[in-house]
C-alpha cells in the first residue's frame, strides 16, 4: 500500500505536459519553507492506497496527457515510500506512461536506486549548495543530494534542477555561481526552474498549530527573479521562472 496524501489532475507546474500530480505522505527534510507540511510525518492524515487505484487513475487520464505529459510524484518526498512504490512504476511503464518524480535527493538506498531507474525524468530540488546554509534552511545536509545528481548524470537519466529562491536563506550569488560552476558541464540537466518562494501554505502552519519560521521573509521583487535569472543563464540553457 501507498500512503498518499493528495491529488491533483491537469496539474501544469510539476514536469512536462499535463499531469496526474500524487502528493506522498512522509518526508526526511524539514524545510523551514515547507508549503505542505501535513505531509511531512510518515502517516499523518494520509490515505493508504492500492498502487492498482493510482494506475487507474492514471490510465483514464491518459488521453488528457498528450505527447509529453504523464505522471508526477511529489510530496512529501517519494522516495521515502520508495519500496511500495517501485510495482506500480513498472506497471506505469507497460501502459505507457511518463514518470516524473519530484524529490530532494536526500535518501539513498537499492530502492531508491531502482525507482529512479524507472523514472523518466527527475525533478531535483537543490535547496542550497552552500551546506551550512542548507543546514539551516531543511536541517539536513546536501551532501547525499549531490551523489543523486552525479548519479542521474553517470546513469544518463535526465533531470530538471529546482531552485526555491528565499532571501536571506537561498539567495546568494555567491552561492548560486558555486552551484553553476559544479553543475555547469553537466548533460543530463534538461531545464533550471526558479521557484519564486511564496506563502500560500502558511495557513496549513496555523491549522496545525505550529509556528512558521519565515514569516518576515519577504516575497522576491521582479527584479530579484531577473537578477537570480542572469546568474543562472551563464551557466545553464533553459532557465525559467516558474
Amino acid at each position: 500500500m501507498i500512503r498518499v496524501h493528495s491529488y491533483e489532475s491537469l496539474g501544469t507546474y510539476d514536469g512536462p505536459g499535463i499531469r496526474l500530480v500524487v502528493f506522498l505522505q512522509g518526508c526526511n527534510f524539514r524545510c523551514l519553507y515547507c508549503a505542505n507540511p501535513d505531509t511531512i510525518d510518515a502517516k499523518g492524515e494520509s490515505k493508504e492506497t492500492a498502487p492498482e487505484e493510482i494506475l487507474r487513475m492514471a490510465v483514464s487520464q491518459k488521453p488528457f496527457f498528450g505527447k509529453k505529459g504523464g505522471i508526477t510524484f511529489s510530496g512529501g518526498e517519494p522516495t521515502f515510500q520508495a519500496r511500495n512504490l517501485i510495482p506500480l512504476f513498472r506497471q506505469l511503464k507497460e501502459a505507457g506512461i511518463h514518470i516524473c518524480v519530484d524529490s530532494n535527493g536526500g535518501i539513498w538506498n537499492k530502492d531508491v536506486e531502482e525507482l529512479f531507474s524507472l523514472t523518466d525524468l527527475v525533478l531535483l530540488d537543490i535547496k542550497e549548495f552552500n551546506d551550512e546554509r542548507h543546514k539551516v534552511l531543511t536541517m539536513r545536509s546536501n551532501g547525499q543530494t549531490l551523489k543523486t545528481a552525479a548519479w542521474l548524470e553517470e546513469h544518463g537519466k535526465p533531470f530538471w534542477l529546482r531552485y526555491v529562491l528565499v532571501q536571506g536563506y537561498s539567495f546568494f550569488k555567491e552561492d548560486i555561481e558555486a552551484l553553476g560552476t559544479h553543475f555547469k558541464d553537466y548533460k543530463m540537466i534538461e531545464r533550471v526552474e526558479i521557484l519564486p518562494y511564496h506563502t500560500l501554505g502558511v495557513h496549513k502552519y496555523e491549522a496545525m498549530n505550529m509556528e512558521y519560521k519565515l514569516k518576515d521573509v519577504k516575497l522576491n521583487t521582479p527584479e530579484q527573479l531577473e537578477e537570480a535569472k542572469e546568474i543562472f543563464s551563464r551557466f545553464f540553457r533553459n532557465v525559467y521562472v516558474n
